[in-house]
């Protein structure tokens, strides 16, 4: 035993190199052996050291967080109950605040009137726009299948036609 490994002092082990790679052969061989060998679990620490793990319902969330704001992309975090502007609705779902108003008026998506202003939950709001994604699903999937049975989508499948 060394010395160092006899103190109390706290020792860094940083492998590089070949040493990385032989730590890395004696984890899988552990492995193999029905040894468990822990992954590394993401966590929060404190400046005092305390460790906190991340649950993975969370860690993903900042995954994505991370990755839109990397790609330039602004981000808002709410909870599901939050009440939004008919303007905050339709930047959400991309189309213009009438739009928003009309499908509202409409009876597409519930909402509440705040003194003059009407609000829109955000659940709702979310279980609008999930519910026209499932619409578009299913109107690709018919012209799909419409396109199949009368032979369309053979003809136009192939490469486009050569012109002289």
């Amino acid at each position: 035993m060394s010395a160092q490994a006899a103190s109390n002092e706290p020792t860094t082990y940083l492998p590089e190199g070949s040493e990385l790679a032989a730590v890395v052969d004696f984890a899988a061989v552990l492995a193999r052996h029905g040894v468990a060998v822990p992954e590394p679990r993401p966590a929060l620490v404190d400046v005092e050291g305390n460790r906190v793990e991340v649950p993975e319902p969370l860690f993903e969330a900042l995954v994505q967080v991370a990755t839109a704001m990397a790609r330039g992309q602004a981000v808002t975090v709410m909870p599901h109950s939050a009440l939004l502007t008919t303007q905050e609705a339709a930047d959400l779902l991309g189309i213009s605040r009438p739009t928003v108003v009309r499908l509202l008026e409409g009876g597409e998506i519930p909402f509440e009137v705040r003194g003059r202003h009407r609000r829109i939950r955000l659940a709702d709001l979310l279980a609008y726009q999930e519910q026209m994604r499932h619409r578009r699903r299913e109107a690709l999937a018919e012209m799909v299948r419409v396109g199949e049975e009368t032979g369309q989508y053979q003809a136009t499948a192939g490469p486009p036609p050569r012109t002289r």
